[in-house]
């Protein structure tokens, strides 16, 4: 069955041992079209972010790059600009025909933390080919902020696909006509493009910049932190800003994405020639995100933007991403939004849950 994984599908996966978890699940670890990874019991500080490479494996190789381990049982704080690895609680037994992709969570990437799972033999980043037997783990690299962690946290999530599901432009644009994937006009080319918001309604606030020397985070506690603490406010009436080279920004896409139940999408950056600059955390969008079906209306898209080498000039309505929509394997049995405490459903221009509405 070519396709995304739906929920009851992934729970079948668990069942069959193709997914293994140390613990057993627990309650809102199966989203719609993913699954939540948990992290372990310790965390190993390492000199360099790695791969394991072809034929090798990741506990052998932290040998090479192991500074010291931390326990992290009774919680520790992962610093601001060190690379940490930390095994997770599942590991996979993935049948033939069957892959996998990883990615950072919504309130992760809205913290800057840099996310990503590494596989024995592995020679990518978040993508983990079928057949695959063995453990998962997570590098974290807190940019931003540094942040206190527990085992069984949940900062990346990783998807099931078989065969190729991802739809053309020619798809996309079928689609977009029988069920409209934005507002108004909807600009497809190898996905759905997105751009930036910085005319929220005339108001002049449009968007964050992360402060360079904050308090710890911790990722347990929700809507507990001041946002002024940690960000800085954006604020224009001429419909553009200038991007700091290093600095990290919370903006928001002016499109309303509706992601209708049969299909999932995943955030794409848009081609580095726009400029020294990119949307930098792909992220999933489950069945149901900004659909009627699932108590949506459009739901905007949270952009997570850091600028290279040069200060950018970046304006209202610039195309800043793209979104590829796959077909799910059976519609998800549970909707994003509907019901499952999602937190971002009907979104505008927002911070990740840990900060105070304002």
């Amino acid at each position: 069955m070519t396709g995304v994984y739906p929920n009851q599908m992934i729970e079948a996966m668990i069942a069959r041992g193709e997914i293994r978890p140390d613990q057993p699940v627990v309650p809102g670890q199966v989203q719609p079209a993913s699954l939540d990874l948990r992290l372990g019991n310790v965390a190993y500080r390492v000199r360099a972010s790695f791969l394991a490479g072809t034929g090798r494996k990741v506990a052998d190789r932290l040998a090479e790059f192991e500074m010291h381990r931390i326990d992290l049982s009774d919680g520790a704080v992962l610093e601001k600009g060190c690379v940490y690895l930390v095994p997770l609680m599942e590991s996979l037994a993935l049948p033939d025909g069957v892959q996998a992709v990883a990615n950072a969570k919504s309130s992760t990437g809205r913290l800057d933390l840099l996310t990503r799972a590494i596989t024995d033999g592995g020679t990518e980043f978040d993508r983990i080919p079928e057949g695959y037997s063995g453990p998962l783990y997570a590098e974290i690299c807190p940019r931003s902020f540094s942040v206190l962690v527990r085992p069984g946290m949940r900062l990346n999530q990783i998807r099931f696909r078989a065969g190729q599901s991802v739809l053309t432009d020619t798809e996309l644009k079928a689609l977009h006509a029988n069920s409209p994937l934005v507002d108004g006009t909807a600009v497809i080319q190898e996905g759905l493009g997105f751009s930036v918001d910085l005319d929220l309604g005339g108001q002049d606030l449009v968007g964050y910049r992360a402060k360079p020397h904050t308090g710890v985070i911790d990722l347990d506690r929700i809507g507990q932190y001041d946002p002024a603490e940690y960000w800085e406010e954006i604020r224009t009436r001429s419909r553009q800003i200038i991007l700091d080279p290093g600095a990290f920004y919370i903006l928001v896409s002016r499109e309303a994405v509706h992601i209708p139940p049969h299909y999932a999408a995943e955030m794409a950056p848009y081609l580095a020639m726009v400029g020294e600059f990119r949307v930098h955390y792909a992220g999933f969008f489950d069945p149901g995100f900004g659909h009627a079906e699932a108590g949506g209306a459009g739901s905007r898209g949270v952009l997570e933007v850091r600028c290279h080498e040069a200060p950018f000039v970046l304006e209202h309505g610039q195309v800043v991403g793209r979104l590829v929509y796959e077909r799910m394997a059976e519609v998800p049995t549970q909707l994003y939004g509907a019901g499952i405490a999602s937190n971002y459903q009907g979104q505008g221009l927002k911070l990740s849950k840990h900060f105070r509405a304002e």
